[in-house]
């Protein structure tokens, strides 16, 4: 280990190209980082996948959480020497006519899924996307299981069951839901103005019901409910600490949106961001597209990953005890 013994920080990072940069290993040993994010840029073969992946563990003891937004359809970041998988639409199409057949479909997808992702050195993937499908989001789409939320929540714990069969938990995504807003939180912030009481019997009814399952992660959108709140979820401590995790009983790993998306920056530089999602409950921040803001966030950035959130990381990603990730 050259990086000898470091604490996972809550700052996960992307890195430049397939293979590790001078820059990209400062950046992963810093004190406040805790994982790596990768991307297509990040891939040219299994091969290459694993020696990357490799390289990246052996930085750190304990080592970082290796990530990637690896769904299916449009969003799979590894494509060639994987099994491509289907549009999480395609199974919801599947339950109109078979919904025995969608549950054990999602549970090979998910199953696969984690399965490929662990054999190539990557612990954790975000998926799945538990968003409704309203028929007005673009940037969720065929991503989106169903239009009932109740299909969701069926086919989103099948695929998550798979996962952990695959050695994986789920991250569940985009928290309260993103499927109700036109604009795209890559690029503007949207504003979804419905009031709480139709989110809560519609779009938070999957997160429930996974939540039950034991879900073992969330990630919150970048959207602002402003009958419930005047902030993003992911920057809402009404969203995150009063409903997310007092109410619904979630007791897993928050994990931020991309700070560098134009949906998170109500909430001011990338400092500003990554303090106001951790005040508000987020356990880890991702930095993913934007290396000058990487480096201004590791400079300024003054926290400590608690305790408990290091057990709640531990919990999920399989390493048995928070010590795992302390030493």
């Amino acid at each position: 280990m050259s990086g000898g013994t470091i604490p996972l920080g809550p700052v996960v990072l992307g890195v430049a190209g397939t293979e590790l940069t001078a820059d990209d290993r400062r950046r992963l040993s810093h004190p406040l980082t805790g994982g790596a994010i990768l991307f297509s840029r990040n891939y040219a073969s299994p091969e290459q996948l694993l020696q990357l992946t490799a390289e990246i563990h052996a930085l750190r003891s304990p080592e970082l959480i290796i990530a990637v937004d690896h769904e299916g359809g449009r969003v799979q970041r590894f494509r060639t020497g994987f099994t491509v998988l289907p549009a999480m639409r395609n199974l919801g199409k599947v339950w109109d006519a078979n919904p025995q057949e969608a549950k054990h479909l999602a549970h090979e997808v998910g199953f696969v899924l984690a399965a490929e992702l662990r054999a190539h050195g990557v612990d954790l993937s975000f998926t799945p996307v538990l968003d409704v499908d309203h028929g007005a989001s673009s940037v969720i789409g065929d991503r989106a299981l169903h239009s009932d939320p109740r299909v969701i929540a069926e086919l989103g714990r099948a695929l998550a069951q798979g996962l952990r069969k695959g050695g994986m938990s789920a991250v569940g995504k985009h928290f309260p839901g993103h499927g109700c807003v036109r604009a795209d939180s890559h690029h503007e912030i949207p504003v979804d103005d419905r009031p709480y009481a139709e989110i809560e019997a519609i779009d938070l009814v999957p997160f429930r019901r996974l939540i039950e399952a034991g879900l073992g992660g969330i990630m919150p959108a970048h959207v602002i409910y402003p009958q419930v709140d005047r902030n993003p979820a992911g920057f809402s401590p009404l969203w995150l600490k009063k409903i997310l995790r007092a109410e619904l009983g979630f007791d897993g790993v928050i994990f931020s949106d991309d700070l560098s998306m134009e949906g998170a920056s109500s909430a001011g530089g990338v400092i500003e961001r990554a303090e106001a999602a951790l005040e508000a409950g987020c356990d880890m921040v991702l930095v993913c597209n934007a290396p000058p803001a990487a480096d201004e966030l590791l400079a300024g950035l003054h926290h400590k990953t608690s305790a408990v959130s290091l057990a709640r990381l531990a919990r999920m990603h399989g390493r048995g005890h928070a010590d795992n990730l302390v030493k």
